[in-house]
């Protein structure tokens, strides 16, 4: 395996402006599968930071109330911690849309400041495309005397209430608000990755650009007033950074980001940066046997291009999608305009593959839908990437998104050979959660097979809707996966739901000569 024949160069990156390398060897990548899972990880960590020891976090939302583990402190009360015992701590957290709107302005305030009161600074930063949000999430922890426990944490797990619920799928008791359907207690799917060795300098650099921004955190005098009075205003020098960490492992590691094409331009991005669809489009023109998608949203004709291109191509590939049984949102209008996009991408995939293309939701072993906020891909088994970004026009233009692609320098010894073990093992372990299977063994190896791993999620998907059809009588059958319905709109709401999902639901950033040619 050639590392360029899978990973973006300098040049198709397509952003001379940064200073990220094309990609670093020698890193120890583990997916953090659940937000429990993340969150347990992330609170042993930030405990053994100490005196002059860094920790930076980047975050779309963050309640500092939220429980790292049953019956522990917040995450605000760790970070706060951290900082009281001589930590450097510095955040970058979305200033949010207004409450009322669902979104979590106060609560990202609030977050900031405990940190604030406890010695450390945090921005509410404001710093993008009109209508956008800096979608970034992502935690660096940095060591003084110990390089070797530096540690990387990557993915699509915010610091917020709803995502602290673990492979059960009963939900985070303390829960966000969501449609009715999703219960009290939402059960949620998500994944985070820890990162160790040389790719932790990378992300250091993704948020040393962002904190190194010249640019006022907010124009809006008001908010600029209020930041001024609680000290928020502030975003004093960082340390110069160490050196990369030492080798840790076999994995390469490529940071993928989207910064969008805005009025004055990122000093690090003038023109923004898309190498996160630059990515997915050059791994999908590689694609030959299995892509296997998680993703919150899956909207947008222009971005569902390359995967419709890769099904049309070659006619032996195979796609399983998992999605939300239902949006987050579900307005009169807020829900169709949710939707708009899902339709028409679901019905080229379908044109484009047939029965070769898979779409899945979950439900727990209660009957309850769980919300799939993941945002994974695995082409292959050789290339993987988990991070923020979603599979949408926002994704990839408009909002700031991190990901991080993974390759492995051994060969899974399992048949079909030519896999990279971790990305074959990620796609295991999401396999066997969603199928009810135990971790390892003969029934889980035995979906290396693209096309069993294919038929093993028809088949379960099949068995739990009959299950259902029947008035659930008699044992309900293994596995969590339901075939997603095709959504449907009438015209009238449609048409309705078009402009707000134009720009607000889904708005393209890319510059104009990119949307005419609806390159990226």
């Amino acid at each position: 395996m050639r590392i360029q024949e899978w990973f973006l160069t300098d040049e198709e990156r397509d952003n001379p402006a940064t200073r990220l390398d094309a990609w670093t060897t020698g890193n120890d990548v583990r997916p953090l599968i659940h937000g429990a899972t993340y969150f347990a990880e992330l609170r042993a960590r930030i405990d053994e930071l100490d005196e002059n020891d860094l920790l930076l976090f980047a975050d779309w939302r963050g309640d500092p109330d939220e429980r790292l583990t049953e019956g522990g402190p917040g995450i605000g009360e760790v970070m706060s911690g951290a900082a009281g015992r001589g930590a450097l701590v510095r955040g970058l957290i979305w200033r949010s849309h207004l409450d009322r709107l669902r979104f979590s302005s106060a609560e990202n305030r609030h977050l900031g400041q405990e940190i604030e009161e406890a010695g450390g600074q945090a921005i509410l930063d404001t710093r993008t495309k009109l209508g956008g949000s800096h979608h970034q999430k992502f935690v660096i922890l940095r060591h003084d005397e110990d390089p070797a426990a530096d540690v990387a944490f990557v993915g699509g797990i915010d610091l917020c209430h709803s995502r602290r619920d673990d492979a059960d799928h009963l939900g985070d008791p303390q829960a966000c608000p969501m449609p009715g359907a999703y219960g009290p207690r939402p059960p949620w799917h998500d994944i985070q990755v820890r990162v160790k060795g040389p790719a932790v300098a990378e992300v250091e650099k993704v948020f040393r650009e962002r904190w190194q921004d010249p640019a006022p955190e907010t124009r809006d005098p008001i908010r600029w007033l209020r930041d001024h009075l609680a000290k928020m205003d502030d975003n004093p020098p960082l340390p110069d950074p160490a050196p990369p960490p030492p080798v840790a492992g076999t994995h390469a590691v490529q940071i993928l980001r989207t910064y969008p094409a805005k009025h004055g331009g990122y000093p690090f991005a003038p023109d923004g940066e898309r190498s996160v669809a630059h990515a997915y489009r050059k791994v999908l023109a590689r694609a030959r046997s299995l892509v296997y998608l998680e993703d919150q949203y899956l909207w947008s004709t222009d971005v569902i291009e390359p995967f419709a291109e890769a099904l049309r191509r070659e006619r032996d590939l195979r796609m399983v999608i998992v999605v939300p049984r239902l949006p987050d949102q579900d307005g009169w209008l807020a829900g169709p305009a949710s939707l708009i996009g899902r339709v028409e991408a679901l019905n080229r995939l379908r044109s484009a593959g047939g029965d070769r293309v898979a779409i899945y939701d979950l439900e727990n072993h209660e009957g309850t839908p769980v919300y799939v906020h993941a945002k994974a891909c695995v082409v292959d088994d050789v290339w993987a990437s988990v991070g923020s970004d979603n599979v949408n026009l926002r994704s990839w233009s408009h909002d700031s998104e991190l990901s991080c692609a993974v390759l492995d320098e051994r060969e899974d010894p399992r048949p079909p050979h030519g896999a990279g073990r971790f990305a074959r093992d990620l796609r295991l372990a999401l396999a066997a959660e969603h199928l009810d299977l135990p971790g390892e063994g003969a029934e889980v190896d035995r979906l290396c097979d693209p096309v069993a791993a294919f038929d093993a999620f028809a088949a379960a998907a099949a068995g739990l809707e009959a299950w259902h059809a029947g008035g659930r009588r008699g044992p309900r059958p293994p596995g969590r996966l339901r075939p997603h319905p095709a959504p449907e709109l009438s015209r009238a709401r449609k048409l309705l739901a078009m402009p707000l999902y134009r720009f607000a639901v889904d708005p393209d950033g890319r510059p104009p000569a990119l949307r005419r040619s609806k390159g990226f």
